[in-house]
């Protein structure tokens, strides 16, 4: 067995890290099942009429790109895993590419659809790579296609709590970092801790993102983490994004 690719923190790489959690991936998803529907809902609502390809990047499992894809009437998938353990899971029948998001550019593609969610974007580090995944996803839409990215809001006090979410705000207000966002993703799997590399994201960072990668912001959702509820401010939720080609 391959030794665990650690980052400079000491961390798991992040794919490293679901190799170790993918037995137990689907209930973890369970726990979340509320707010993972309800973008679900979001995104299938926005799918363009008549579309009939959509590429999900950072699948896991796969089960949910599989029930978007069947609810919006979407006959061609891709699944985008770069971790081995969690493609063991995926559909026998789907198409798998086995590579992170900052390697797309080797693939070309027409999608009507790209989804990017549960914060995918967050285990993409530095920023600079995030922006070069984000242009990917722009290159592989369609002209008229959707592009669905759901990020952890680093503001959400409803979440993270008032004290928290409040020193986070004063922090990038006196001491701005693009690393400010950076955190420490855990997982207790009885008893073993795995831990990873993180990022949480202010909607005028991801802007700044979409801009730089030549994507445009066409509609937010601010979704509630626990219950799944849309909510009318940013405090209350984490993002969904529906972006578009420049």
């Amino acid at each position: 067995m391959n030794p665990p690719v650690l980052t400079a923190t000491g961390l798991l790489d992040p794919v490293a890290a679901y190799d170790r959690i993918a037995p137990v991936y689907a209930s973890l998803a369970k726990q979340r099942r509320a707010y993972l529907d309800a973008v679900d809902r979001l995104v299938v609502a926005e799918v363009p009429p008549g579309s009939r390809s959509l590429l999900d990047v950072g699948s896991g499992d796969g089960a949910r790109a599989a029930r978007i894809a069947a609810a919006a009437g979407v006959r061609d998938l891709i699944l985008l895993e770069p971790s081995g353990a969690m493609r063991s899971y995926c559909p026998a029948h789907a198409t798998v590419w086995a590579m992170r998001a900052e390697d797309l550019h080797g693939k070309h593609g027409n999608f009507d659809v790209v989804t990017c969610l549960w914060n995918v974007l967050g285990h993409i580090l530095p920023a600079a790579a995030r922006i070069q995944a984000l242009r990917h996803f722009g290159r592989l839409a369609a002209p008229q296609g959707r592009i669905f990215v759901d990020v952890n809001h680093r503001y959400n006090a409803r979440h993270y709590g008032a004290l928290a979410t409040a020193a986070r705000f004063l922090r990038d207000r006196f001491s701005p970092d693009g690393a400010n966002g950076d955190v420490t993703v855990a997982w207790n799997l009885e008893g073993r801790l795995v831990s990873t590399t993180g990022h949480v994201f202010t909607h005028r960072e991801f802007a700044g993102l979409a801009q730089a990668a030549g994507l445009r912001i066409e509609k937010q959702f601010v979704v509630d983490y626990a219950s799944g509820e849309l909510r009318r401010w940013s405090l209350q939720g984490h993002l969904l994004y529906v972006l578009r080609r420049l």
